[in-house]
């Protein structure tokens, strides 16, 4: 989310060290799964939808229960969807005994009834803190109340902990992320833990046994590429994030920020890329519109199962980057049951023939398999040692093989 009370330096910083501190491959021990003890919350990327990049701090309860209704209505929920996250400015004051309550005039039922409705609709239901003093639009954050601020949520019947990091002064990131986690099991009630702390103190090398999902750069903004004052764009993220791989796995993963698919800033075309690049680095897919407004072309990106399919998979590997002939780009991300998801990205303003070789795939080069176009919802011929395919400007095709 937009974090105002960041200085300038902090915010150009927030991501830039995302790859900058990156341990190469063979710092993967740090990559080790959950414990055995630990309940498997994620054991894909988890899925839903976040209040911050459509409403920012202008959200209340009317504006939930509309997201949550059009979740169910427009078949997101029946694709995979679960979560419904309310993102900062929900707070009002801490009470005489320090506990937190909600803004009395956005939230006028409270959050226990929010929750309670969102539930009902057969989806999950989240909330925000920060590890600060206050939150990164003024509320009040966590940092002296974790016990107190988990044990309310965990009454509340939260599902989910968006966990950010502004006004935290010298506090050390570890620690603060490592109180919160044990402060939620204290509660005996299983919330998944998505730490926002925007990738500064490598947390890829420590959160796999603290929490389910970390970020792993600055803030997204709806624009194709750049960096735009503490936010950047699509390829910017993705830039960012795609070094990343062999930290993810089942039960934890890397969290290039939430959708920005059908906010406005971006062509349809650029969407399908967008969400087509989250789903091969087995991204959380958090949408981040006003699903209760939503058009057709979003709906239709959004719900897309057979890219749903690919970062859903149950092998649990992020995707990355094989190859880069200037704005041509080749992606492979290994599937369950020997299958491959090729990517083949144009980041150019031209359209571009892209190839992915059998070699790239991990293939031997005499194999005939079956090719499924993701976007267009058809089998394509069989293809032996290599697939093909004239791209559009900024955009992609999204290829299942199979031997």
């Amino acid at each position: 989310m937009r974090r105002w009370a960041r200085t300038m330096v902090g915010r150009v910083a927030c991501g830039a060290v995302a790859v900058a501190l990156l341990g190469g491959p063979t710092s993967v021990a740090a990559a080790a799964p959950l414990p055995a003890a630990a309940p498997m919350l994620a054991a894909t990327p988890p899925m839903g939808w976040n209040s911050w990049n459509r409403f920012q701090c202008n959200i209340d309860e009317a504006k939930v229960r509309a997201v949550a209704d059009a979740m169910v209505a427009s078949g997101m929920r029946d694709a995979g969807y679960r979560y419904v996250v309310v993102d900062d400015c929900w707070q009002g004051a801490r009470d005489a005994d320090g506990f937190i309550t909600a803004d009395a005039a956005r939230f006028p039922a409270g959050i226990k009834a929010l929750a309670d409705y969102v539930h009902a609709r057969g989806l999950l239901f989240g909330i925000y803190s920060d590890a600060g003093a206050k939150t990164c639009g003024g509320r009040p954050g966590s940092q002296g109340h974790e016990y107190q601020d988990a044990l309310t949520y965990a009454r509340w019947g939260v599902d989910y902990l968006k966990y950010d990091w502004c006004e935290t002064g010298p506090r050390n990131a570890e620690e603060a992320y490592r109180l919160i986690e044990r402060a939620i099991a204290a509660t005996a009630r299983p919330i998944l833990l998505s730490l926002c702390e925007w990738g500064t103190a490598r947390p890829w090398l420590w959160t796999p046994t603290v929490g389910q999902m970390w970020r792993t750069t600055g803030d997204i903004t709806d624009k194709w590429d750049g960096k735009h004052d503490y936010a950047y764009g699509v390829t910017a993220i993705v830039d960012l994030n795609e070094p990343l791989w062999p930290f993810a796995g089942r039960g934890h993963w890397n969290d290039p920020d939430m959708l920005e698919v059908g906010n406005g800033g971006l062509s349809d075309t650029e969407y399908r890329a967008h969400f087509s690049l989250w789903a091969m680095m087995a991204a959380p897919l958090i949408a981040g519109n006003d699903l209760a407004a939503m058009n057709a072309a979003t709906r239709e990106i959004l719900t897309n199962r057979e890219v749903i399919a690919v970062d859903q998979d149950a092998l649990g590997q992020q995707g990355h980057r094989v190859a880069r002939d200037g704005d041509r780009e080749t992606w492979v991300k290994p599937l369950s049951g020997g299958r491959r998801a090729v990517l083949l990205f144009n980041r150019g303003a031209r359209s571009a023939r892209i190839v992915a070789s059998w070699d790239q795939l991990g293939y031997p080069p005499t194999l005939t398999a079956r090719v499924r176009d993701l976007w267009a919802h058809r089998d394509l011929p069989r293809a032996t040692g290599l697939v093909a395919a004239t791209v559009a400007p900024h955009g992609v095709a999204m290829l299942v093989i199979a031997p």
